[in-house]
């Protein structure tokens, strides 16, 4: 049990002794994208081969006599952060640490016999950039081009382990602020640094903490915001499951500083994961004395999952705390807000994962540092999630004020295969289209507003010239769509209006004055839904028709999709130059639209073409294509 700080000191380091006294750990990453990859199997070849391998054993408390063998540690550890080269494995001896990629389960016992029993170094399962290879994690571009804060810990340390937590200098920030500064300190140190709410909206957090702390009700609740329903978004979940400590520290520092005795932390449903060591985390803290009644002091503390039922609506926050109150996740009109009424209608902080796990770095290191980093008005990093045509997808933090450019192309190492970059989707569903004359635009809270984008949580999906906007509009708007809550008619019908408008032009039924009334519904929408999701659900259609105009014109005048995506408006073609009149094509379409004489040249009729893409599919000498 830690009863007192002096108990956390020796707690403390003891773990740090611990950690030395490992020959070797073995750190294999178990986040959800390497768990899909199969790195759960890499973790038990990697746990039996250092059983069954004579002179060294397997431990998870190193302290203390083990007769001379090599004591190794096998960990689970949370995202590295390089997903597309899962399953990760890092090899730590002291300071010097390896970093191995695609790591196969045939991989395991060359790795135990070279670089955890010897000293060599795999080549072939590094990470290779040109001539290039890189042998330690942080001399490989993609992560040291990163500014990590929230990430700091996250592929570093047992995801599972409270002791390496406290090694790691865990709760030192907790205890700052409980025995060395008083509460309005801690809310003014916050309100200091500039930190702003990382869900999306971007509210300063020190001002959301001291209007809850005024207020005359003396039940107040700390509420985490977890749900992150955005397509592609995984950020907050990599934190919850690489460093749920951190979470609960800030959220217990908050609780702290506004005098609230219970903390709730919404999950969505689909972060399973997350909700596992989240729960084994508090586990651990209720059990060693860290949560209830902390470190001999007056200020106690209980915590408290509620799993979401994967409505998007409930990243919103009146629309969340309804939900844990067992009702249906609905937003309802402001005043009053959250702060005033939230849940149960008591005081409530309500935070996202990001924000909270910045939240013990600024105690522990002051505001002014936090305000060193990034931007005035948008200071410290942000966590992003790169995804689509990029060759390095993966989890990212950089500064805020930080440019497209070099995300995309030095942290993100550019497009795949070298492709052409045409434009970006950030904010998710309810954020829009950043393109090449948005590159050098410094991203923060309130440059991308001026081009209908939003940083929101941090989704970043990277789109090449192979792809419509008009089909990701419409895309982005039937995620909305199907997820509006149907409270308000705003809502509700105007973006199914703007998604049956949406759906005839990329089925090539489109008509001119369809964009001037997507353009007004769109406005309207904006200006009249209930919610701010509501508000932002037409930023894609938006973004798009202010840069890709042109495509949509395409779409409707001239019956033409140039990134060749949309189905109804191809055109599949014939080259009698390549066609030998095998006839293979004719035998495999479903509506005998292709005619011709063996051994010469067929052809397509167009007007009884369904665009199935048969032809295409079944032609052995690349006579089919599909005409621009």
């Amino acid at each position: 049990m830690i009863k007192t700080c002096e108990e956390l000191n020796q707690a403390r380091v003891q773990a740090q002794l611990e950690i030395q006294s490992y020959a070797c750990r073995i750190l294999v990453c178990s986040g959800t994208g390497c768990i899909a990859t199969g790195s759960h199997k890499i973790h038990e070849r990697f746990e039996d081969l250092v059983k069954e391998t004579p002179g060294i054993e397997l431990v998870f408390s190193p302290c203390g006599g083990h007769d001379g063998e090599t004591v190794v540690g096998v960990k689970k550890t949370g995202c590295q952060g390089f997903c597309e080269l899962g399953p990760l494995v890092r090899i730590q001896k002291g300071d010097k640490v390896i970093q191995y990629v695609k790591v196969q389960p045939e991989d395991c016992a060359e790795i135990v016999e070279k670089s955890v029993l010897g000293d060599e170094v795999i080549e072939r399962l590094l990470y290779k950039k040109g001539e290039k290879v890189y042998v330690q994690p942080d001399e490989i571009p993609f992560i040291a081009k990163q500014t990590r804060i929230v990430l700091e810990n996250c592929g570093k340390f047992d995801a599972e382990s409270l002791d390496e937590y406290l090694a790691s200098g865990g709760f030192d920030a907790l205890k700052k602020a409980m025995f060395a500064m008083t509460r309005d300190e801690v809310i003014d140190e916050v309100d200091r640094s500039g930190l702003r709410g990382r869900g999306g909206g971007g509210f300063p957090t020190g001002r959301k903490w001291k209007q809850v702390a005024r207020q005359k009700e003396t039940v107040r609740y700390v509420v985490c915001n977890g749900d992150e329903g955005d397509p592609g978004a995984f950020m907050d979940g990599s934190v919850m499951e690489g460093d749920p400590f951190k979470l609960i520290e800030g959220m217990m520092i908050a609780a702290y500083a506004v005098r609230a005795e219970n903390g709730y932390i919404y999950v969505r449903a689909e972060y399973p994961m997350s909700v596992a060591r989240l729960r084994n985390a508090i586990a651990q803290l209720e059990e060693r004395g860290l949560l209830g009644d902390i470190l001999g002091s007056d200020f106690s503390f209980h915590m408290h999952i509620n799993r979401g039922a994967g409505a998007f609506v409930c990243g919103e926050g009146s629309a969340l705390t309804a939900s844990i109150e067992g009702s249906r996740g609905m937003p309802r009109t402001k005043p009053p807000r959250t702060v005033e009424k939230g849940l149960w209608e008591k005081p409530t902080v309500l935070n996202n994962v990001e924000t909270y796990a910045n939240v013990p770095k600024i105690i522990l290191q002051g505001a002014d540092w936090f305000k060193s980093i990034g931007t005035p008005g948008s200071p410290g990093c942000k966590t992003f999630s790169l995804t689509g045509a990029i060759e390095n997808t993966g989890l990212i933090e950089v500064p805020m004020g930080s440019t497209l450019r070099q995300i995309i192309f030095d942290v993100g190492g550019g497009l795949k295969d070298g492709a052409e970059f045409k434009a970006v989707q950030i904010g998710g569903p309810s954020g829009g289209c950043l393109t090449e004359e948005h590159l050098d635009v410094p991203l923060d809270f309130d440059s991308v507003k001026k081009y209908n984008a939003i940083i929101g949580s941090g989704g970043m999906v990277v789109m090449g010239q192979d792809t419509c906007m008009v089909e990701v509009a419409r895309f982005f708007m039937s995620f909305t769509q199907r997820e509006s809550c149907g409270k308000c008619t705003p809502c509700r019908e105007g973006t199914k209006r703007m998604l049956e408008i949406l759906e005839r032009i990329v089925n090539g039924q489109g008509k001119l004055e369809d964009i001037d009334t997507l353009e007004e519904l769109a406005k309207m929408i904006q200006s009249m839904a209930l919610c701010g999701l509501g508000k932002s659900a037409p930023l894609p259609v938006l973004s798009t028709l202010a840069t890709f105009r042109d495509e949509y014109v395409e779409h409707i005048v001239d019956k033409r999709c140039r990134a060749k995506q949309c189905t109804a408006l191809r055109r599949y073609v014939i080259n009698p130059a390549f066609c030998k009149g095998c006839s293979k094509c004719a035998r495999n379409c479903p509506v005998n639209a292709i005619s011709g004489v063996v051994k010469k040249p067929y052809t397509i009729d167009s007007n009884k073409c369904i665009k199935c893409g048969a032809c295409k599919e079944n032609c052995a000498f690349d006579a089919i294509y599909i005409e621009a």
